[in-house]
């Protein structure tokens, strides 16, 4: 086995620099060029610390979120996931480091690693880039080739509301989602419309009058939602994308003397904690949320400990969450 004295030997500092590296030692000054050289000789004699005598660093990590506050408190998807990052940090020690967007252009916090939770423009991840730290990205991954991520599986979840829908005899389904302007001026697409889309034509089923795309406010469910029903020909079921704009179709279709779901079924997406007290109580998709935050802080952690070059992928399955608010037309 390799020894310290080996490594020291082969990339030709001092057998102290290099425990001091190895153990990331924040006290210590070294180029890059020289952490990297010694990093690299370690993997490549096939070096393992031992975990008995390695001392446990604070790690320092930087959480940058694409969206603002506003955008967290309309949709609570990110907030609960954010928050589950922070408990995460506050349970292993580990300091955490708000960096705005507007704040990677120019000098950031002496950081070990990133967080960037939300969707960012092409822009944007070149800028997280240049700052050469390891980066593990929640709810979107630019490039899997480069970057660790921890994702929802929103194609599957997507095919299992309108699997469950079709099951319940509705074939006149309709969806409301959102649609967002990245910093570059560029739409940030929302696979769940391409699989509906795709799901709806596989089928025979498709209707272009039943696709709705504003934003994710209950504003948006409010006003599609009077917009669908008012159709000469209008759905039997409506899917929206998050639990918000649930909520602002409900009202809609309370002012228009649509029962739920007698009249009129509805799912949703995220369960969140509002979800079960609606009246009727809404069918949704959850999210484990919490999961998300933990596994993207483990995962971190991991790359920045390990050195690991490999990118990991993490699939956070989802569970559609059956109440009251669909009916079952076939009988």
């Amino acid at each position: 086995m390799a020894t310290i004295k080996d490594i020291a030997e082969k990339a030709g500092v001092s057998a102290a620099t290099v425990s001091r590296v190895l153990n990331y030692d924040e006290t210590i000054s070294v180029l890059d060029e020289t952490r990297r050289r010694i990093f690299e000789t370690a993997a490549s004699l096939e070096y393992e610390r031992n975990n008995k005598k390695r001392k446990k660093i604070k790690l320092k990590i930087g959480l940058v979120c694409s969206y603002s506050h506003e955008e967290e408190l309309a949709d609570p998807f990110y907030l609960a996931v954010r928050v589950a990052a922070e408990k995460k940090m506050e349970d292993e020690g580990f300091v955490r480091i708000t960096i705005p967007v507007s704040s990677l252009t120019g000098s950031i916090p002496p950081v070990h690693g990133l967080i960037c939770l939300g969707t960012f423009s092409r822009s944007t991840v070149e800028k997280i880039t240049a700052l050469k730290k390891p980066v593990v990205f929640a709810d979107c991954n630019p490039d899997e080739t480069r970057f660790d991520s921890v994702v929802i599986g929103m194609e599957k979840a997507v095919i299992g509301v309108l699997d469950y829908l079709r099951k319940n005899g509705h074939s006149k389904i309709a969806f409301v989602g959102g649609m967002e302007i990245d910093s570059d001026g560029k739409e940030v697409q929302d696979i769940r419309s391409d699989v509906y889309i795709n799901y709806m034509k596989k089928y025979n089923i498709w209707r272009q009058e039943y696709l709705c795309k504003g934003d994710y406010s209950p504003k948006c469910g409010y006003a599609f939602m009077k917009k669908l029903l008012s159709q000469d020909n209008p759905p039997t079921a409506v899917f929206v994308v998050n639990d918000s704009i649930a909520v602002g179709a409900y009202k809609a279709a309370h002012e228009l003397g649509w029962k739920i779901p007698d009249h009129i079924s509805i799912v949703g997406f995220n369960d969140i904690s509002s979800a079960k007290y609606m009246v009727p109580p809404l069918t949704t998709v959850g999210l484990h949320m919490r999961t998300m935050g933990r596994q993207a802080v483990g995962i971190l952690a991991d790359r920045i400990r390990s050195d690991r070059e490999v990118p990991v992928k993490v699939v956070i399955p989802c569970e559609l969450i059956v109440r009251e608010s669909v009916r079952d037309i076939s009988l």
